[in-house]
């Protein structure tokens, strides 16, 4: 029998401990089998992966990685949460978000798992004066109210009060969100409104309406334009202080006006970097109110949405893998309230099997897999704590560039923050053309056949500010080029992939250049003859060996057939008659365009 020492099992006692430069030595001898010649240093740099903003990710995190300290849940800097308990006695509150709906969807969300509501109205959404109808049946005491309502905000605010005075709703039992966003509307339309009346309404639900908050900062225009995790940080802060700044001015205490905020952030596919972001906002925000003086009312109230940026159009039934990751993400990193956009959102207007699924999302992540009864349960890895620090630095880098500009406001107006958005839209769209940032169903495996999803329309988003940018508009553009094509003609664009020797020789290329081109909308043919196919181009598809042996006399016959264009599915050569190259790497979306451009494709 063996005796355990009073300090309990030490594993791995009796063997040395390992060390960095020992694995280090090990990841080196792997990578140069694979052809690449590193050691040290090198060999582990050559394993990260480069996100935005400067930032990178290392395959290898230890307790050397150090991070501040991240405190404890509900005590400042928040990182691990606002509140001590975090989510853990009931969960997040599940908002399901309404542009379009009557009151027998609002009930039939609440009725099965939802527990707020989020009501866009005015032009690009519901009427405020259905506000009532909408709402017929819901219990205001119970059922927490958003809304959305833009230029609108005051009339829409004031009859959200009428019914809870209506409908005998205590002052102190309200609970909700007025969704005042004078800096957003601008983002979004490029037009201003006074903030004379959204400081009257913060001064009333911060003397009257303890449970109201007046004002949401909302970082979604900025994520949407295709901003990084760092800027969208950085905006919401530089929108945040402005709002401080006005409604001290107005009369409110520091402690009132963070009172009246709510953040909103999206929460996008890359759980980590997800989870990272929603711990750095609570630090930065923590910050602030140090430096106002109100450390204890640094706790951030965060309002997480899964990204409309990552949702794509063809194949959406992919959408609720992302929404269901975004979720998760946005639960373990301690987002208070979180709304789960159905995947058929940019489509048009959800159907009820969509929104279904969409509440549903969370009540399994809450109910069945018990996510939220663990507080902060990324807290403590070397991997997230670092990521959590170099996010919150790069976000308030940017914060104080923006600061330095003269403020948001100013910002927007000069077009520098806009332009700053655009120059990191157009680095990542470079890498999602070249396929490093893939789009499942999109830009890989995408099925070309598919049959369209249809929805009814929905109302047309505001307009007029920064743009609203989709990781699949380039290739969606080239979809629905081809689409117009079969419309017109009856069949799609089509390339014949030659493939050359036995199976093991070609799959692995036929796959990829099968893939690449079925993203571009042109139809792939396999089987039979380059005459039977009825295409003009070819690509040939083999290993490196077959193609030094028989691409440039396979090339030349297929141009005696009739072939127009012929490809190559790999890395460029010289070898004699092909004409171009499909390769990991290459940018496939400039090739797609030009060979729909070649085949008479519009």
């Amino acid at each position: 029998m063996t005796v355990l020492p009073d300090d309990g099992l030490e594993l791995a006692a009796e063997f040395p401990d390992a060390t960095h430069e020992q694995w280090q030595r090990l990841v080196a001898g792997v990578l140069r089998k694979s052809g690449k010649d590193v050691e040290g240093a090198q060999a582990e740099q050559a394993l990260s992966t480069a996100l935005e903003d400067g930032l990178r990710t290392r395959p290898l995190y230890t307790a050397h990685d150090t991070a501040p300290a991240p405190g404890f849940p509900g005590f400042a800097p928040f990182v691990r949460g606002g509140r001590a308990a975090g989510n853990s006695a009931g969960g997040w509150d599940v908002r399901q978000r309404h542009t379009a709906a009557d009151g027998d969807a609002v009930l039939a969300d609440l009725e099965n798992g939802v527990t707020s509501l989020w009501l866009v109205l005015g032009e690009t959404g519901l009427p405020v004066s259905s506000l009532a109808r909408v709402l017929d049946g819901v219990h205001l005491d119970l059922a927490p109210v958003v809304l959305d309502a833009g230029a609108e905000v005051e009339p829409a605010a004031r009859e959200l009060l009428r019914l809870y005075e209506e409908r005998g709703v205590a002052k102190e039992a309200a609970c909700g969100n007025l969704g005042a966003d004078p800096l957003g509307h601008e983002a979004r339309t490029g037009q201003a409104y006074d903030f004379a009346p959204v400081a009257g309404l913060a001064r009333l639900c911060a003397e009257e309406y303890p449970g109201l908050r007046a004002l949401t900062v909302d970082a979604l225009p900025y994520h949407e334009a295709g901003g990084s995790a760092a800027q969208e940080l950085g905006c919401s802060l530089a929108t945040g202080v402005a709002y401080l700044r006005e409604l001290t001015e107005a009369g409110l205490s520091v402690e009132q006006a963070c009172g009246q905020l709510e953040f909103r952030y999206a929460a996008t596919a890359d759980q980590f970097l997800t989870i990272a972001k929603l711990r750095a906002a609570r630090r930065l925000w923590a910050r602030v109110a140090e430096v106002c003086g109100v450390p204890a009312a640094g706790a951030q109230t965060q309002h997480a949405v899964t990204s409309p940026v990552m949702m794509t159009r063809r194949d959406p039934w992919v959408n609720m893998l992302r929404t269901t990751v975004a979720t998760l993400a946005a639960g373990a990193g301690g987002a208070d309230s979180v709304t789960v956009l159905p995947f058929d959102h940019p489509l048009g207007l959800p159907d009820a099997f969509a929104r279904r699924i969409a509440r549903n999302t969370s009540t399994i992540l809450i109910e069945e897999s018990h996510l939220s009864r663990v507080i902060d349960p990324a807290g403590g890895s070397w991997y997230v704590e670092r990521l959590t620090d170099e996010l919150a630095r790069a976000g308030w880098e940017f914060f104080q560039w923006i600061e330095r500009a003269g403020g948001h406001a100013a910002g927007l107006r000069s077009g520098h923050l806009g332009q700053a958005l655009a120059d990191t839209w157009a680095a990542r769209s470079d890498k999602l053309a070249e396929r490093r940032e893939p789009i499942t169903g999109v830009s890989e495996f995408p099925y070309v056949a598919e049959k369209p999803v249809v929805r009814a329309p929905a109302p047309e988003p505001q307009s007029g500010g920064l743009p609203r940018v989709r990781r699949d508009e380039a290739y969606e553009a080239l979809r629905a080029r081809s689409d117009a094509h079969l419309a017109a003609t009856g069949s799609r664009p089509r390339i014949f992939l030659a493939s050359l020797g036995p199976a093991a020789a070609h799959t692995a290329r036929t796959t990829f250049a099968a893939n690449v081109f079925q993203a571009g909308g042109i139809e792939p043919v396999t089987e039979g003859t380059f005459e039977e196919s009825g295409a003009t181009e070819v690509c040939l598809c083999s290993s490196d060996a077959l193609y030094e042996e028989r691409a440039a006399t396979v090339a030349a016959e297929l141009r005696t057939a009739g072939a127009t264009q012929v490809f190559l599915a790999g890395r460029p050569g010289s070898y004699a008659g092909v004409d171009a190259y499909v390769f990991a790497g290459c940018d496939a979306v400039a090739v797609l365009s030009a060979t729909l451009d070649r085949m008479g494709v519009s």
